[in-house]
Parts: C-alpha cells; sequence; structure tokens
C-alpha cells in the first residue's frame, strides 16, 4: 500500500495520475496546505521542504517502508517500480527525463509565478504579470512544436513527461494561454484529459478544495509563514 500525502493541485494530481495510470494500491491523506498541515512535524519528517505531494511505500525496494517527496522523484520512483511510462532502452528513458526535467524546472515554476501574479498576487504588479504570462506563452511553444513532431513530449509513447506537464495546464486560461495559439498542445491536452485514469486521478481530493478567499490561507500559502523557523 502506497499512502500519498496530497493536495489537489497540480503537484499533487501528477502523482494522483500515475498512481491511477499504474493500478497501484494506494490512499490518499489530506494535506490542507491552506490550513497549514504541511507545517506539521509529522509531514515535515517525511517532506523536509514542507510542499505536498509525499509518498510512503510500505514494499520499498528492500521489502522496506521508503519515502519520498518531490513529485518528479516520486513519479521517476513509481515508473521503476511498475516498469511503466519511462521507456525501455537508455534512450527512451534519457528523452523522458529531459522532458520531466523541462516541466520540473520550467513548467511548474513559471506557470505557476504567472498563475500567482495575474490571480493571486494582492498587488497588481504589471511587470511581473507580463513577465510570466511571456514566459508562460514561451513554454507553451516549446510544447507545440515538440508536438507538432511527436504525439508525445517524449515521442510515441505516453511518458510520466506526460503526467508532469498536463495538470499544469489544465490552468491554461489563469496563465494567459489562448489554446487557438497551440493547436498541438491542444490536441495533446484533449487526448491526455479523456484517458480514463487522468479523469480518476484529477478527482482525487477535489472535493475538498476550496476557493482561495481566506487571508489566512493566503498567508499561509505566500505569505510570512512560509519563512518561519521550523
Amino acid at each position: 500500500m502506497i499512502d500519498v500525502y496530497s493536495w489537489p493541485t497540480p503537484n499533487g494530481h501528477k502523482v494522483h495520475i500515475m498512481l491511477e495510470e499504474c493500478g497501484l494500491d494506494y490512499r490518499a491523506i489530506p494535506i490542507d496546505i491552506g490550513a497549514g498541515d504541511q507545517f506539521t512535524s509529522e509531514f515535515l519528517s517525511i517532506s523536509p521542504n514542507n510542499k505536498i505531494p509525499a509518498i510512503v511505500d510500505s514494499d520499498g525496494p528492500d521489502g522496506k517502508p521508503i519515502s519520498l517527496f518531490e513529485s518528479g522523484a516520486i513519479l521517476i520512483y513509481l515508473a521503476g517500480k511498475t516498469g511503466l511510462f519511462l521507456g525501455n532502452s537508455d534512450r527512451e528513458k534519457f528523452n523522458t527525463l529531459q522532458w520531466l526535467m523541462f516541466q520540473m524546472g520550467g513548467v511548474g515554476p513559471m506557470l505557476g509565478q504567472a498563475h500567482h501574479f495575474r490571480i493571486y498576487a494582492p498587488t497588481k504588479i504589471d511587470y511581473a504579470v507580463d513577465r510570466y504570462t511571456n514566459e508562460a506563452k514561451r513554454l507553451y511553444g516549446v510544447i507545440d512544436r515538440q508536438l507538432a513532431k511527436t504525439p508525445y513530449l517524449a515521442g510515441d509513447e505516453y511518458t510520466i513527461a506526460d503526467i508532469a506537464t498536463f495538470p499544469w495546464t489544465r490552468s491554461f486560461a489563469n496563465q494567459g494561454i489562448d489554446w487557438a495559439d497551440f493547436p498541438n498542445a491542444k490536441r495533446w491536452f484533449d487526448e491526455i484529459s479523456s484517458r480514463p485514469a487522468v479523469e480518476r486521478g484529477v478527482k482525487v481530493l477535489a472535493d475538498l478544495r476550496k476557493p482561495l478567499t481566506d487571508d489566512k490561507a493566503k498567508d499561509i500559502l505566500f505569505g510570512s509563514s512560509q519563512y518561519q523557523k521550523r
């Protein structure tokens, strides 16, 4: 059994989708990041960076429990555990990993900033809005050009690179994106959206999430609470 400590965010949904795609037995344990659950000592013991998701697999590589944080690392671990969605040859695996790193280092952080400054920032800063909206469009352009050549990000097969990237594109409107400008990415988005495991994965814990309107929750997520010594 795998316990996944998570919340219905793009990074959380990456792992929810992967678990559904792999058909693994798991239990979703909510970590309400608006309430500060990510700062409890219990959660920090498995996720020292106080970010979701994290997992505890009771059947680790040596038959003993293992805990992991960082969504990309979790996807690689689950791909290794099941032999799915990473590729078979070394060439395929490295190609998949480079697109996974593209998501981890670019798509997630930059689209997150676009979303923040366009939607959540208490003061509208035109420079920040323009900077991150333009970067979002640049990244979608990279994705669109790749998908003009191959059905999926890493080639002909669906991989953890697609699983990692897709949840971030679900908020395209909040990132200032018009799908009409990225037809290949839109084709990919629609195809992945319709996968049964993806449909199940994005519903995990989704009924617990509420609109972020509470000032205390905003401070926990974006304000001084993030920087307190623990």
